[in-house]
């Protein structure tokens, strides 16, 4: 009983990041916004969609077959785009409801630069809090977010003066009541969680940590939907502030803001001021923490050549994603529509491929084509704005289900998949490191299972061992000097012919050994395989005649590497020469990859220049002194 307890109370100590990371610009301004729209009504159909949205999602992850860790791991990788435009929407979201509908109505005497300065001052604070924190550690900070979020609550509500309430909801159009938005708030916000970084990273994090997604998740939705209602009871006392966007819609986001506004500088204002920064912070670093953790996750294991010239932790930064969600913000901040039509790809654009994500967590790996998905989100989303501004209501629905289109397949499968939901295959995921990038030592932990799985024939094939050669670079050419004895010849006393060949595979395992030390054909993620191999016997040696072996890198382009080769007698001069082309592949699926990074950053300082030796020239000139 005491466990159960304890794993209670650690798996509820969850609850305040979920509900924070949660509360976006979307839920903390549209909260105010639907009350006075659709009513009590449609702010309960808003609410309990994403609450309940949020508690399914962990009670789903909870199941004892399902790990998130092994399930993030699969699909991570296929769902990029996905994740990335979830991410980036939320926070152009937050931004643009920062700069429309707090700053502008708190200060509407400032400067016009003081609203995006402190917008600014926000989004480089929250970046620093993620950049120095962990997800366990932001945890702890976010219940302390949360008690002053409650207190900065509470001194609002004192501070609205009574009797300035409507009594009615405001009217509004067709496209914007509560039986218009029905589909697209119940789609929508049910499948948010699904797509967000952030709620992935703490069900893997409360999973590794041996704690309850359910629970947790469940205390999360809980919490939230209490923050939701503390919003809509703010907007209610404090009235509506009708804004017409440049659409033409209405909205009353800045409803709080403009009755505290209007009262001069007071705790009440400050106060709200403080409870919407907090639900921007918690959101921002958040933000950085997921798509930190996400983007390491995935070039960690990415064989791009371009990952030899950028730094992995520069190419894992979550600033660039920062960038292209400012750009986002100041574009929809020009444009000037409402924050419902800003809503549109969440309800229309990414539904589709949020269910084949579902469906990838739910039943059997399935087939997804993301381009389709895309495609049908597009037609839905024009089918949106277009009903939305020419105020065709029924458009507006509409416009969801022909999302859902696009995911046919996978919700057949889904409402299909009855009580054999949720068999996932573990054996051979690998498991995405949380807070750290995955190394190449990190894949001990997964050899077991490649032990079970079909080697290629001879990736790197070794040398026998005969006495150790003097060897090193001279330029561009690796140079293995060797002394063959009575063994490396045939009856007649020369140089058997396979001996020179294995002289050349000899050279090139100590060319390789030079430029990757710490190769390891245990922790590899790809295999080094000869394409072909050729050479042109010229002359032969005897025992006791040195012979040298230069090899160097002759050509290379996406997929292959070249490598030639010559075999040098200080008496006979050239005794042969020939090139062997190298290719890689995946050592899970044995597909043919590009030049993988390691290899490029190791081979890089050989790569063939036009300052380097001519081969012909220089094997002619060392024939010609032999001779």
């Amino acid at each position: 009983m005491t466990m159960t307890r304890s794993r209670a109370l650690r798996s509820l100590s969850w609850a305040p990041t979920i509900s924070l990371s949660w509360m976006w610009g979307l839920g903390f301004f549209y909260s105010m916004h639907i009350v006075w729209i659709q009513g009590w009504t449609g702010f309960w159909v808003f609410a309990l969609a994403n609450a309940c949205g949020l508690a399914l999602f962990g009670c789903i992850l909870d199941s004892s077959r399902r790990d998130p860790e092994t399930l993030f791991a699969r699909i991570g990788p296929r769902f990029v785009s996905l994740f990335l435009l979830c991410q980036i929407g939320a926070i152009a979201i937050t931004l643009f409801s920062l700069g429309s509908y707090l700053w502008p109505v708190l200060l509407p005497d400032a400067s016009p630069a003081t609203g995006p300065a402190l917008t600014a001052l926000v989004v480089v604070l929250a970046c620093a809090v993620g950049h120095a924190n962990t997800l366990r550690r932001l945890r702890f900070l976010h219940i302390g977010y949360l008690a002053l979020a409650l207190a900065a609550i509470v001194v609002a509500l004192a501070a609205m003066p009574a009797g300035s309430v409507a009594p009615t909801p405001v009217e509004t159009p067709d496209t914007l009541s509560v039986w218009s938005f029905l589909l697209p708030t119940l789609v929508g916000f049910a499948l948010g969680p699904w797509g967000d970084l952030q709620q992935w990273q703490r069900a893997v994090e409360i999973r590794r940590s041996g704690s309850s997604p359910a629970i947790a998740y469940v205390g999360g939705g809980a919490i939230f939907l209490a923050l939701l209602i503390a919003n809509a009871m703010l907007a209610r006392a404090a009235g509506a502030n009708i804004l017409v966007g440049a659409d033409g819609a209405i909205g009353a986001q800045s409803s709080v803001a403009a009755r505290l506004a209007a009262d001069g500088f007071g705790p009440g204002l400050v106060a709200f001021a403080v409870w919407a920064v907090i639900a921007a912070i918690s959101t921002i670093d958040s933000f950085y923490c997921a798509t930190r953790w996400y983007l390491s996750s995935l070039l960690a294991k990415s064989l791009h050549p371009a990952l030899a010239f950028v730094p992995t932790s520069a190419a894992a930064s979550p600033l660039w994603v920062l960038v292209l969600a400012v750009g986002a913000a100041g574009t929809m901040s020009a444009v000037g529509l409402s924050q419902t039509a800003y809503m549109m790809p969440y309800a229309t654009l990414l539904v589709g491929v949020t269910a084949c994500l579902l469906a990838e967590c739910l039943t059997r790996p399935s087939r997804f084509d993301a381009l389709s998905c895309y495609l049908w989100g597009v037609v839905a989303a024009l089918a949106f704005f277009i009903g939305y501004r020419e105020e065709i209501a029924f458009l507006v629905p509409l416009s969801t289900a022909i999302a859902l289109v696009g995911a046919i397949q996978p919700i057949r499968s889904i409402l299909g998949a009855g009580a054999d939901i949720g068999s996932v295959r573990t054996t051979t995921i690998a498991r995405m490191e949380p807070e750290s990038i995955r190394t190449e030592a990190d894949a001990s932990s997964v050899s077991q299972d490649r032990q079970s799985l079909p080697r290629p024939a001879a990736p790197m094939p070794a040398a026998n061992n005969d006495a150790g050669p003097a060897h090193g670079f001279d330029g561009q050419w690796f140079v293995m000097q060797i002394t063959p004895t009575y063994d490396d010849t045939n009856s007649v006393g020369n140089v058997y012919f396979a001996n020179y060949v294995r002289w050349v595979g000899k050279a090139r395992e100590l060319f390789f050994n030079a430029c990757m030390p710490k190769f390891d054909l245990e922790t590899t993620r790809y295999y080094v395989l000869t394409k072909s191999f050729q050479h042109d016997f010229r002359r032969e040696i005897a025992e006791f005649e040195p012979a040298t072996i230069r090899i160097r890198i002759a050509s290379h382009n996406r997929k292959f590497v070249t490598l030639g080769h010559e075999i040098i007698s200080e008496r006979h001069g050239l005794l042969g020469r020939g090139e062997q082309d190298l290719m890689f592949v995946d050592r899970e699926s044995f597909k043919p990859l590009d030049i993988p990074v390691d290899i490029i950053r190791g081979f890089l300082p050989f790569w063939p220049s036009n300052r380097d030796e001519n081969a012909a020239a220089s094997v002619g000139d060392g024939a010609r002194k032999a001779g």
